[in-house]
């Protein structure tokens, strides 16, 4: 059943027009990294990749984790969506995980469509350093994962609120200032909208990123990603609908 309903909300995605989102952060950082020029950096890959996640995960990846948490709820919240679900078969932690299922499925798509951007532009300038492929995967997975709190967060706000517009003005709001948090040692890493660009940056000697130490990923993001899921899926578990 949890397939089931991974692939009705698929369904409800492909109908819609917010795939196109899908696109919009891999193709602004393209714009972004095609207009540089980079003939002169001895780590040209690397140029090239902090030029362009310095839009895509410090503002792009956040505000699209909340629009995908959103719209998994939007239906529902719509004419009495939640009653006609929930009285299907199917358990509310089958519905709540399937939801969730889907937004990390639309970021692993987004970082996917990120690399290729990335990688077209070397191939276009004809790069000649080496590629620094355990660098760059290691930074496209890391913030991927880095996505995780924030979606069960976003997942939380947006199936408790039915306002579709509300959790979305609440995740811009607190996006905006990731271009202090970020430069912060002291609160960047503890901040969730800013953790995707900590993590993807890469620092010299590439062990980790630039502020976030193995026991910030342990403690604080895997950390918080086990709070939020919990305090959603307990939230929705007791939603009256």
């Amino acid at each position: 059943m949890f397939w089931k309903i991974v692939r009705s909300e698929w369904l409800k995605f492909r109908k819609s027009n917010i795939w196109l989102l899908l696109f919009v952060s891999p193709a602004l950082a393209f714009l972004l990294g095609i207009l540089q020029g980079y003939e002169d950096s001895p780590v040209q890959w690397i140029t090239l990749y902090t030029t362009m996640i310095s839009i895509h995960a410090l503002l792009f990846m956040p505000l699209l984790t909340g629009i995908f948490s959103a719209f998994v709820c939007r239906y529902e919240h719509q004419g009495g969506g939640w009653k006609q679900l929930l009285a299907l078969p199917v358990s509310r932690a089958q519905v709540f995980l399937g939801k969730g299922f889907l937004v990390i499925l639309f970021l692993a798509i987004t970082q996917l469509l990120f690399f290729i951007s990335f990688y077209s532009i070397g191939l276009i300038k004809g790069f000649s350093s080496s590629f620094p492929t355990e660098i760059v995967w290691r930074g496209i997975l890391g913030g991927w994962l880095a996505c995780f709190p924030l979606a069960a967060l976003q997942l939380w706000i947006s199936s408790a609120w039915a306002s579709f517009a509300a959790p979305l003005a609440l995740n811009v709001i607190l996006t905006l200032p990731n271009i202090l948090v970020a430069n912060s040692a002291k609160y960047g890493p503890w901040y969730p909208w800013a953790q995707p660009f900590l993590i993807m940056i890469p620092k010299e000697g590439d062990i980790g990123s630039l502020y976030v130490s193995t026991e910030t990923l342990l403690y604080v993001i895997l950390g918080s990603f086990i709070i939020f899921l919990f305090c959603g899926f307990t939230y929705f578990q007791k939603k009256a609908v």
